[in-house]
Parts: C-alpha cells; sequence; structure tokens
C-alpha cells in the first residue's frame, strides 16, 4: 500500500508512535463483536473491558509482545503525557487463529488493562505488536505516563513492529467538540 494511503500515516500513528515499518503478522483486535479497524470510532462504554486479541503465525517458538497506548494523553492539543500506557502483554506465542483474554497460559500480562476514559477531544488508542528474542526477555515500565513505544522496543531489543492497529475515540456524549 502506498505510505500516503496508509492509514497509520494518515492517522499519524507513524510519526507520532511509531517509525515506517512492514506488517508481517496478522493482528486482530475485537471488543465484543466490533473489530478494530485503522480509524473506526468506539466509545467509552464499547471499550471497558479488555478485548479478545489474535496473533497471527504458526511457529510457536516466537513470542510477541502486545502495547497498547494513547498518544493523545491527556488532551490531543497538549499530549504532555505522551504516550500513556492502556495495556502491556508478553510473552504471546505466534499461533494460528488463537485467542487470548485473560487466560494465564497465552501471554502474560505485565501492565494491566487500563480502559480508556478519554475527556477531551479525540484521542487514537495504537496496539503495537513486536516480536520477541525469547520468552521472559520484557519487563514492565515504572509508570504508565509518558511511555515511548520506539525507546521500549530499543531497550529490549524487539526491533520494528510486526503489526499495528488503532482505533478513535472520545467521550462517550462527546462530538470533537469543545466542552460546554
Amino acid at each position: 500500500m502506498p505510505r500516503d494511503r496508509d492509514p497509520l500515516v494518515v492517522g499519524r500513528v507513524i510519526g507520532d508512535v511509531l517509525d515506517p515499518f512492514t506488517r508481517t503478522i496478522g493482528l486482530r483486535v475485537v471488543y465484543g463483536n466490533r473489530e478494530v479497524a485503522n480509524g473506526c470510532e468506539l466509545r467509552p462504554s464499547q471499550i471497558a473491558t479488555q478485548p479478545r486479541v489474535e496473533v497471527g503465525g504458526d511457529d510457536l517458538r516466537t513470542f510477541y509482545t502486545l502495547v497498547m497506548v494513547d498518544p493523545d494523553a491527556p488532551s490531543p492539543s497538549d499530549p504532555n503525557l505522551r504516550e500513556y500506557l492502556h495495556w502491556l502483554v508478553t510473552d504471546i506465542p505466534a499461533t494460528t487463529g488463537a485467542t487470548f483474554e485473560k487466560s494465564i497460559d497465552v501471554g502474560q500480562e505485565i501492565v494491566c488493562y487500563e480502559n480508556p476514559r478519554p475527556s477531551m477531544g479525540i484521542h487514537r488508542f495504537v496496539f503495537t505488536l513486536f516480536r520477541q528474542l525469547g520468552r521472559q526477555t520484557v519487563y514492565a515500565p515504572g509508570w504508565r505516563q509518558n511511555f515511548n513505544s520506539r525507546d521500549f522496543a530499543e531497550l529490549y531489543n524487539l526491533g520494528s513492529p510486526v503489526a499495528a492497529v488503532y482505533f478513535n475515540c472520545q467521550r462517550e456524549s462527546g462530538t470533537g467538540g469543545r466542552r460546554r
């Protein structure tokens, strides 16, 4: 896909959160019965509980790390907490169509899911999948605010992402405008 039409570029995920990369693994994120597609809009009530995630691949000896961040915290006009870490799961085996929710044997949730509750503006929520060098090689950061996906990947030798998807979210009653 040409870079100028890639939804990750159009939505400024490439640039604000990630460097350009080539998707090499399938990644599906599903809240309830709604699959996350790049740029789709979800409301806080739809994302209150952690999603079901499916990671592609066929080598059970390969493990992945899933990172979920908000690059627009606390507000898109002043994202001084960029990136806010909402979820971090490591040691996810590459499996064909396998899913994980709260299963301990399929991935390790090292930063628990914090449901997004944007209070101002439209926020992007980005899921990024990285390939790990081995099991138990990635650890939790000390805090959620000012997380940096690029620095995190470098620290743990994760390399470039292998997949990413994002959605937009705003206040339940929001229309993208100012509060009254």
